[in-house]
């Protein structure tokens, strides 16, 4: 009876460590980053170009719970925060004449931003954290065209055991695994009030993990460079207070390993929202939101329909929370581009 009992209880630990090292793999192959359904709300997670974008100042947290119900099921945090550098005001830029200051003035172009993680796959974790530089140019009418830059980078830890695999003592699996990895990212965005479009690549640097006490190259786990191609437009009627908005999101990698999400969110007067997403890999998504004075909410349930669902038949959830400053004073955008 107890060697049943103690044969039953490593059945969990080695399925843990199995689904783990699969939705790493999985991760490493189609993600390289931690998935996220309501990137909508906050497209700087997956393009460094957005970073100012839109001329205000944006803090956004983001908390996910994948396979609800299910133990040791992957987990991801993440707070981002963007800036716009704005040119000097009129009124500012009056006083700094009159006190006789010379001052280089900002050209009203530049953009900061900054986002740190942390992601969890049963005994896997990773922590990780990205700067971003951006560049904003308009290049007719109301069409900006933006370019950004990241440093980026995360530490990775595995803590696995050789009775873990189904190999007695595989050095792949013994002891704890332990790696500082840097890498960058790159983006152009080109959008409007009512339209964007964007191309990233990120995992430039195409870092390489090793497991356990094996020094062979071929083992390592290498990350892939990954692409993320993004595009949405919103279409409002005249004289309306309702909005729809239809976007996509391509993922894909060097080895044309894709993934592609489409999305449709429905608004009304731009303070609550609604949407559906579905995506190829296997996953119907629904989300609702709602905007109070500067803050914004938004909640996304994911459904998948594969054989994860038999893991975890309630779903996995997700919850932004969101504020942004300076809208007003952007309100003459016209007059003066930020």
């Amino acid at each position: 009876m107890t060697n049943s009992n103690a044969h039953s209880a490593m059945i969990p630990a080695r399925l843990l460590l199995v689904l783990g090292l699969l939705a790493f793999g999985y991760t490493l192959r189609a993600q390289q980053q931690p998935l996220y359904s309501q990137y909508m709300m906050d497209a700087f997670l997956v393009n460094p170009a957005v970073a100012g974008a839109e001329g205000v100042t944006a803090i956004n947290l983001t908390a996910r719970q994948q396979w609800a119900g299910y133990a040791g099921a992957p987990s991801t945090f993440a707070l981002s925060a963007q800036h716009r550098v704005l040119r000097t005001s009129f009124r500012n830029r009056s006083r700094l004449i009159k006190s006789h200051v010379r001052r280089r003035r900002p050209t009203g172009r530049t953009g900061f931003g900054g986002f740190i993680f942390n992601d969890n796959n049963g005994r896997i974790h990773r922590t990780g954290l990205q700067g971003t530089y951006s560049y904003h140019i308009y290049v007719q009418g109301d069409m900006q065209l933006s370019f950004g830059a990241s440093i980026s980078a995360f530490q990775f830890k595995a803590s696995v055991s050789a009775d873990d695999g189904a190999t007695p003592n595989d050095p792949l699996l013994a002891g704890k695994t332990s790696k500082f990895a840097p890498d960058a990212n790159v983006g152009i965005l080109l959008s409007n009030n009512t339209f964007y479009a964007g191309l990233s690549a990120t995992s430039l640097f195409q870092s390489s993990i090793q497991f356990g006490r094996s020094s062979n190259p071929q083992t390592a786990y290498r990350l892939l460079r990954q692409y993320y191609l993004v595009g949405g437009y919103r279409y409002t009627p005249r004289r309306s207070d309702f909005a729809i908005e239809p976007s996509v999101l391509v993922t894909f990698n060097e080895r044309f390993q894709y993934s592609l999400d489409f999305n449709i969110k429905g608004y009304y007067r731009e303070d609550y929202w609604a949407g559906l997403s579905f995506r190829s890999s296997g996953a119907m998504v629904a989300m609702l939101g709602l905007k109070y004075q500067r803050y914004y909410f938004g909640y996304a349930f994911d459904y998948p329909m594969n054989d994860i669902s038999n893991l975890s038949r309630f779903g996995s959830h997700e919850l932004m929370i969101g504020v942004k400053f300076g809208d007003n004073s952007r309100r003459y955008r016209w007059l003066n581009r930020f």
